[in-house]
């Protein structure tokens, strides 16, 4: 990891490059349009041959979708403490979706109309689930579980198939228990074109959620339009912000586990404690010895990792917020003061008895949250995003006549006649 001191002559320039915004490169920009082309063209040929190509696997026509028979066979693979742990995280995520669910509302207006909104379920939504380096079960729950809470009717999943064109059975099995009501094995930019645009066993949907690696996340925001999307969730990213208290054991374990999402993995540690900064390089490097993936984690941390020493928590606290990032760890005396002064991050995981994996898992709130800085701009993905909002206005003949002033003015404002005399009409 790298270490930068706010003493180093290089440290204003590094810290600036700490506030960022995402931008596709233009080669993925180029690569996804050319397989969005192809998509639209070819549809299921499409993607047969491109999940041949990217994933090595060979899927037949009337193969595209996992049948009855495959998600019974995981069902039956599935060792029962699988399934009671899916269970458990389920039933948090339920519980928090049902908190966050938007409902119908309604009341007068000045004038006497009667104005609210109606909310009511998307009729059918995609999630895409990675499945390429590791079967991200916990992600089929993060998304399918959010939509099942809301009560979508049609949850399509899109996944990438394995060896043999199956998926995983842990995977397939929370995928089917969180409300999917078809598996797509497919993967990659064009199981998002395919979601968006449709093909000829495909069903296009309303709107798209999940997360994905670079291409995915390009073919989200190339679809936008065509559909609707959650936000353009990339590559994992943890920042921890700790003062003298944080305990380096602890801070080192979650940086490890950030960092064992992949090699394009953000891992970020902030303090103003030398010595903290000092015990956790330490506790990272003895940490990494033991554990399985280390020749992995380790290509993480060397490409994207970084610890900065500043003079105190409130230069943290401004970094943090020019930094956006998807998961900080907050571990701080004065706790309440400075998570008031948090803005950007997209979840926040305070203390050291705060593991940010049990956010990953169980805890209740989505994994699939803004990064690459789009927490500015973005929060998590919700259970109210899949709800849609429509307003209602209900007005008599009183709440009208009341209304015509204003009206006639905006209406001569505008240059708008037939608006005011629609209104008009209705008094006289």
């Amino acid at each position: 990891m790298r270490v930068i001191t706010h003493r180093d002559k290089g440290y204003g320039k590094f810290v600036a490059s700490l506030d960022r915004r995402a931008e596709p490169e233009s080669g993925v920009r180029g690569a996804v349009e050319k397989i969005v082309a192809q998509v639209r063209k070819d549809g299921d040929r499409a993607l047969i041959d491109l999940t041949r190509k990217f994933d090595g696997v060979t899927l037949k026509p009337r193969g595209l979708f996992a049948t009855g028979e495959e998600i019974a066979e995981a069902t039956a693979a599935v060792p029962a403490k699988m399934k009671r742990a899916i269970a458990a995280a389920r039933r948090n995520i339920h519980a928090f979706a049902k908190e966050s669910l938007r409902r119908d509302w309604k009341r007068k207006n000045w004038e006497g109309a009667v104005v609210g909104e109606r909310f009511v379920p998307f009729d059918r939504v995609g999630v895409y689930v990675p499945g390429g380096k590791a079967p991200l079960v916990s992600t089929a729950l993060m998304t399918a579980a959010f939509a099942q809470a809301a009560k979508v009717p049609e949850i399509v999943a899109a996944t990438p198939a394995g060896p043999g064109g199956k998926v995983n059975a842990a995977l397939l099995y929370a995928l089917k228990a969180s409300g999917a009501t078809e598996v797509l094995k497919v993967g990659g930019a064009q199981a998002v074109a395919a979601l968006a645009l449709g093909t000829t066993s495909v069903r296009r949907v309303d709107k798209i959620f999940g997360p994905g690696n670079a291409f995915v996340v390009e073919a989200k925001r190339q679809m936008v339009g065509a559909v609707s999307i959650d936000l353009l969730p990339g590559p994992s990213e943890i920042l921890v912000v700790s003062d003298a208290s944080g305990d380096p054991k602890c801070i080192a374990a979650d940086l490890l586990a950030q960092a064992e999402h992949g090699g394009d993995s953000v891992v970020g540690f902030v303090t103003n404690s030398k010595r903290v900064l000092d015990a956790v390089r330490k506790e990272t490097a003895r940490q990494l010895e033991r554990l399985s993936r280390a020749a992995y984690i380790k290509e993480s941390l060397d490409q994207a990792g970084f610890c900065v020493l500043v003079r105190s928590v409130a230069e943290a606290v401004d970094i943090t917020n020019a930094f956006a990032p998807e998961h900080l760890s907050l571990v701080v005396k004065d706790e309440a003061r400075w998570l008031k002064k948090v803005k950007t991050a997209g979840a926040i995981y305070l203390g050291n008895m705060s593991p940010v994996a049990v956010g990953d898992f169980l805890a209740g709130p989505s994994h699939t949250l803004p990064t690459g800085g789009a927490g500015k701009s973005f929060s998590g993905l919700r259970a109210d995003q899949f709800q849609r909002r429509t307003s209602i206005v209900k007005m008599d003949a009183a709440a009208v006549a009341k209304s015509l002033p204003a009206v006639e003015q905006f209406a001569a404002m505008e240059g708008l006649d037939a608006h005011g005399e629609s209104v008009r009409v209705r008094v006289e």
